[in-house]
């Protein structure tokens, strides 16, 4: 483990700054309670802690209320809850054709089961044209979902354009923030952004099992339906599902432990802040770009300009497959990356690697300065080999 060089950020990243750890242990060890089931001082320390997670995320993002940070699982828990409790048979999605299955898939079950669906044709490059979205637009369109940023080719989409275009149309704005929250400003009420799904374990730099949904203003929740119900530690003498936030959407006892780790890395985040590391992963994303980009026979996917990116960068060497690029990056350089459709084959239709896939590289707050070269120095020579 002492030659790994981890670029697979994007997926999730690795390392943790130490906060997190320690605060996981912490908990485990000095709190340990279930939040909100009783009155002691270990329980209330507990939901002490699950409250901390609300308020760096919210600061995160600029929600408008730490109540309205809905924690789960993970973001594809997060995009569900926001899918099956707003869109009913009849309305109408528009979403784009750079999105990650955890968009892509609940929207095609709503579909089977009577809503509709656009996807709105991005470019070549995964770039999104705002006046295709509101071309697709419709009487009946309830809501429009996109990723903040491709997992694929890291192209950012234009959401305060589009946040613009959905509250003049009387339309919901749903972001997809998996790889953007904490590693790129979004400030929900500026940008007009009325849901946001996010993870823990990427640029938040906390543990997976950890995530959310974060409700806007305009967002009715007593019009979200739950996806799952049962105790929440409140109104226990209702047989009925309570309807105020978060508990309406938070049934059984949470990873306490894990969202410890989630405050810890978020005010880690906080503290570096959001632009300086932006400012850094850019910068490592530029180097990166053009020396791959100057190498023959490799193939560069995405946008070629780091600020109109996030630090994911894919890219396939000629005749030689993508899995045994991330093979011989492993074996021969100890490179972490990931090869394959990254769950994500519209994206790929897109940028025309599909069925192949391509070789993702992805940086985190805590790459090093050297990591772009290094990465650049080994694809050289597989790409040399192949020639």
């Amino acid at each position: 483990m002492d030659r790994v060089l981890y670029l697979d950020n994007a997926a999730t990243s690795w390392p943790k700054p130490p906060e997190t750890a320690q605060a996981m242990l912490r908990f485990m060890e000095a709190v340990g309670a279930n939040p909100g089931r009783s009155g002691h001082r270990l329980s209330v320390e507990a939901a002490r802690v699950v409250y901390g997670a609300r308020e760096a995320v919210a600061e995160l993002c600029n929600a408008p209320d730490p109540l309205r940070v809905v924690f789960g699982a993970n973001a594809t828990e997060a995009l569900n809850l926001a899918f099956a409790g707003l869109v009913r048979p009849g309305d109408h999605v528009v979403t784009s054709s750079m999105e990650h299955n955890s968009v892509m898939r609940p929207l095609r079950a709503l579909a089977e089961r009577g809503a509709a669906l656009t996807v709105v044709r991005c470019s070549p490059a995964g770039e999104l044209d705002p006046a295709a979205v509101e071309a697709a637009l419709r009487p009946e369109t309830r809501l429009i979902a996109v990723t903040h940023a491709s997992n694929v080719v890291g192209t950012l989409l234009p959401v305060a354009e589009l946040g613009a275009l959905a509250r003049r149309r009387g339309i919901l704005l749903l972001v997809d923030a998996a790889q953007t929250l904490g590693a790129y400003p979004i400030d929900m009420r500026a940008d007009a952004i009325d849901l946001l799904a996010f993870t823990g374990h990427k640029s938040l730099c906390g543990p997976m099992g950890t995530g959310g949904l974060v409700l806007g203003e305009r967002v009715d929740a007593g019009k979200l339906e739950p996806l799952m119900r049962g105790g929440t530690g409140s109104q226990s003498e209702r047989e009925e599902q309570p309807r105020f936030l978060p508990d309406a959407y938070e049934s059984g006892t949470p990873n306490t432990v894990g969202l410890a780790g989630l405050a810890a890395g978020a005010r880690w985040v906080l503290d570096q802040g959001v632009a300086r590391v932006r400012a850094r992963e850019s910068a490592l994303t530029a180097r990166l770009l053009e020396a791959l980009g100057a190498i023959p026979g490799v193939t560069l996917y995405g946008s070629r300009d780091a600020a109109q990116r996030v630090a994911v960068v894919a890219f396939n060497i000629d005749a030689v497959n993508p899995s045994e690029v991330v093979g011989r990056l492993d074996e021969d350089f100890g490179i972490m990356s990931r090869g394959g459709l990254h769950c994500a084959p519209a994206a790929h239709r897109t940028v025309g690697t599909f069925p192949r896939g391509a070789v993702r590289f992805g940086f985190g707050p805590l790459s090093g300065e050297d990591d772009a070269a290094a990465a650049a120095a080994a694809v050289a020579a597989i790409a040399e080999e192949a020639r």
